[in-house]
């Protein structure tokens, strides 16, 4: 998987947009992070020039099952570690679970929404 292919898969997620936060940060590997949102919380990051891994939401009760099963799945990068993972491309993570994954995060915020986001979100086309 490129960075192409992921960031047409993130957006084909209902309601999905980008943004690249962090324009102003001394970082460069920050400043080339790219988010996902769905409404205003972001679900997935991934640094657009690197492309070495992706940030998501997991639900804490999986997470480490999924670090004892894979070798490219750590505790999550600069984020609270209990609720989110780093997952490495080209690693030892099939690009369908990477996938799984993701829409597993998007679904996890999607659950987060405030009742009147999410019939929001439904009705968006």
């Amino acid at each position: 998987m490129n960075i192409e292919e992921f960031r047409e898969y993130c957006l084909s997620l209902k309601g999905v947009h980008e943004k690249m936060p962090f324009p102003n940060v001394a970082d460069k590997y920050s400043r080339d992070v790219l988010c996902f949102y769905v409404a205003d919380k972001w679900f997935c990051f991934v640094n657009i020039e690197v492309f070495d891994f992706c940030c998501i939401k997991c639900n804490p009760d999986e997470s480490g099952d999924l670090q004892g099963q894979y070798a490219g799945i750590t505790p999550g990068w600069h984020m609270n570690k209990k609720y989110w993972i780093s997952v490495y491309f080209n690693q030892d993570v099939p690009d369908n679970k990477i996938k799984e994954l993701v829409k597993k995060s998007y679904e996890i915020v999607v659950e987060s929404l405030t009742k009147k986001e999410r019939e929001m979100l439904l009705q968006q086309e």
